[in-house]
């Protein structure tokens, strides 16, 4: 099946917008060849607010995915991930410690921004 260029999610407060979007993220992250893809995602969401929510739940992820045993929430996501991906969990272990790695010596290119900045 083809992927599209681009996703939309809308629905109501407290329906797991915020977790859609972070797992959609992660998972074109993880499946990107490298370690660097967050320069090339758009994502858009409504306030500042959204966008600090975003960004921390992502790395917090990034972070406990790099961990030698990550939590038990973070260690389900990467089930999941594994899941849809085809990655092993050991494989989303080593990408997420390069990923997060390459994330803190170039933060300011991981952007995720409002509509009115956009």
């Amino acid at each position: 099946m083809a992927q599209t260029a681009f996703s939309i999610y809308n629905a109501s407060a407290g329906s797991g917008k915020t977790y859609m979007l972070v797992k959609e993220y992660l998972r074109i992250l993880l499946q990107a060849p490298a370690d660097d893809a967050y320069r090339k995602i758009l994502a858009i969401t409504f306030t500042n607010k959204a966008v600090e929510e975003m960004k921390g739940r992502i790395i917090q992820n990034l972070s406990d995915f790099a961990k030698e045993e990550p939590p038990v929430g973070a260690y389900e996501l990467m089930k999941a991930l594994s899941a849809e991906t085809s990655l092993s969990i050991a494989t989303i272990h080593e990408k997420a410690r390069s990923i997060i790695k390459n994330i803190i010596h170039n933060y300011a290119s991981f952007d995720i921004s409002t509509i009115d900045r956009f």
